[in-house]
């Protein structure tokens, strides 16, 4: 059974827990070709203002720079074992103030939800690493289900909140 849901509120705490517990989630991008490429990354997420917003540190791969480049559109799908799975589809892009940079190093640290995050200094050494980049994700449409009952729960973000929803 699939229902919408009209504040992200409504599937915050399974979406907390789902991706707390998963952690990785599978990014797919598309090239100009419309084909599509996946890689597994752990992305944080926050919520401001009653939405979500996510940031992924990563390395900007000529490949993964090329597709967001030509179309920002991104899926993230996580998967569970017992199929509790979260979908998000949103729109990324680069963002490399000094601030942002730090803002997100500290969120890998808090682990933002909690499980999901881990320590960025593994792979970069600082937040103003020339080889860290971060990507800021705007989902547009969250989908939750529950695993035991399949229960589908989808959040979208308002037309005039949703960055190049389309």
């Amino acid at each position: 059974m699939t229902s919408k849901v009209t504040a992200f509120a409504d599937i915050e705490t399974e979406f907390d827990t789902y991706v707390g517990q998963i952690g990785y989630a599978t990014m797919v991008t598309v090239d100009k070709q419309h084909r599509p490429r996946t890689r597994v990354l752990i992305p944080v997420w926050e919520h401001a203002d009653g939405t979500p917003l996510g940031w992924l540190a990563t390395y900007k791969t000529p490949v993964k720079a090329a597709h967001i480049a030509a179309n920002p559109h991104v899926n993230f799908s996580y998967w569970a074992p017992g199929n509790n799975s979260v979908a998000v589809d949103a729109t990324a892009e680069w963002a490399d103030a000094p601030e942002i940079r730090e803002r997100v190093w500290q969120l890998y640290r808090q682990t933002s939800p909690p499980g999901a995050g881990y320590d960025l200094g593994q792979f970069w050494h600082s937040p103003q690493d020339p080889k860290l980049q971060i990507l800021r994700l705007d989902p547009w449409r969250i989908q939750v289900i529950r695993g035991r009952d399949l229960r589908s729960r989808i959040w979208q973000a308002r037309p005039e909140s949703a960055r190049a929803a389309g």
